[in-house]
């Protein structure tokens, strides 16, 4: 996993991770009300838990992550959250997914409550309240969007419109933190 600055120690990915489910759980039930009788997300937020607190390790979390593919729910508010809950299940496997999981859950506050424009900020700084100091550290070890060509943070998804527009505000809210 030392291959990229992305990866993040094993440790590191735990300590993420939990934060990653927090946010991803925090607008699950915006995909739960379009989807009532699809679980993938709520699973893979669990198993996130359980990669944060030992009970599942890395290689089994890589194994289970969404089984049934990608979503594509009845809202683009909802497909945000499945993809905050994707987005925290691959945290076991490179640490920067944790930023996806969060700025794919404050898109789905923005797209699920567009007249409530203050949403979203409100979004990212609960997200930042959730972060201990060690959280906090391990983000910030982490490179700046767009400048990491070896991960999720790379080119592509993640760096491009509106999600690396996010990340780029949660990047600079982690920098201006007090640990």
């Amino acid at each position: 996993m030392a291959d990229s600055a992305q990866s993040l120690s094993l440790s590191d990915r735990r300590l993420v991770a939990e934060w990653a489910a927090a946010c991803a759980h925090r607008v699950l039930w915006l995909f739960e009300t379009a989807c009532p009788d699809d679980d993938r997300p709520r699973a893979a937020i669990v198993r996130t838990r359980a990669f944060a607190t030992g009970e599942l390790d890395a290689a089994a979390g890589i194994r289970q992550r969404f089984g049934g593919g990608s979503i594509a729910a009845k809202s683009p508010a909802a497909t945000a959250a499945a993809r905050a809950a994707g987005q925290a299940s691959a945290v076991c496997h490179m640490g920067a997914h944790a930023l996806g999981a969060a700025a794919y859950a404050v898109l789905a506050v923005k797209l699920g409550v567009p007249e409530r424009p203050e949403a979203t900020q409100t979004e990212m700084e609960w997200q930042r309240t959730q972060m201990s100091a060690d959280v906090l550290a391990a983000l910030r070890a982490l490179p700046l969007v767009g400048t990491d060509r070896s991960g999720p943070l790379g080119p592509g998804l993640l760096a491009s419109g509106q999600i690396g527009a996010i990340i780029r505000r949660l990047q600079d809210m982690i920098a201006a933190s007090e640990a």
